[in-house]
């Protein structure tokens, strides 16, 4: 694979530099990474576009949990599709689906309609879509880019012969992109075995807080307990590592 293309989950600015130095195409910058990832603040939004000049995509994304938007949920994403416009981002992800676990035709037309002049991707509400041949071609009409998933598993590798039929129906009409569980241990098998030219990844590493007085008694989680002295970054190490394995596909 001669130009692979890597496409960051990035939880900060600090994620889409090193995302950048290690060789990224893109980043996906998102907030709330535990969650699956929520929309960013505006701040964070103008601050990663600043200081990166490779591909900046922004979640939409207004909550965790289910992809079942109210109207409110709805006025809201168009907002922040409008604002990640407007801070210069290249393209945005979002993803509503029906009670019945269907493609909201409906609600990502309205979304899409705020989308010119951006990348869109339908995110892993793909995952959790009941049927996956169905929902692709709805994809399609609807004019999505790319769809990122994990083949309907947990992770990518565990979804990698889903991924390959997916491949194989999109038949160029929309890129499928893997995701969940992607790294430089498994993606050039990944690659081979699905034909895939787009991975999505976090490629992240943790760093420890340089906080000397500590008070553990207290989480800012409340009964989500977290290790607030440690935070995941990008490492461009691996990002590196991931496209060389990539190049002698």
């Amino acid at each position: 694979m001669v130009n692979p293309i890597i496409e960051v989950c990035a939880n900060s600015t600090k994620s889409c530099i090193e995302a950048q130095k290690g060789g990224a195409f893109r980043v996906e910058l998102c907030a709330g990474i535990p969650e699956g990832g929520t929309t960013p603040s505006f701040g964070e939004m103008i601050t990663a576009r600043h200081n990166i000049q490779i591909k900046l995509n922004i979640i939409i994304r207004p909550r965790s949990g289910d992809f079942l938007y109210n109207d409110n949920e709805i006025q809201a994403m168009i907002h922040d599709i409008q604002a990640a416009k407007n801070i210069g981002a290249d393209g945005v992800v979002f993803g509503c689906l029906t009670p019945e676990g269907e493609i909201d035709m409906e609600k990502n037309r309205a979304l899409m309609s705020f989308c010119e002049g951006l990348s869109t991707t339908f995110h892993r509400a793909f995952d959790v879509a009941k049927d996956s041949k169905k929902a692709l071609e709805e994809l399609i009409e609807l004019g999505f880019d790319r769809v990122l998933t994990s083949g309907q598993c947990a992770t990518a590798p565990e979804g990698k012969e889903t991924l390959k039929n997916l491949i194989a129906q999109a038949a160029n009409r929309i890129i499928i992109m893997p995701g969940c569980g992607v790294n430089e241990t498994n993606i050039a098998e990944l690659a081979q075995f699905t034909g895939a030219q787009e991975f999505h990844m976090s490629a992240r590493s943790t760093t420890h807080s340089q906080m000397v007085y500590r008070n553990e008694n207290v989480s800012m989680g409340g009964v989500v307990k977290i290790d607030e002295f440690s935070n995941d970054i990008t490492d461009s190490n691996r990002v590196q590592l991931s496209i060389k394995a990539l190049q002698n596909v």
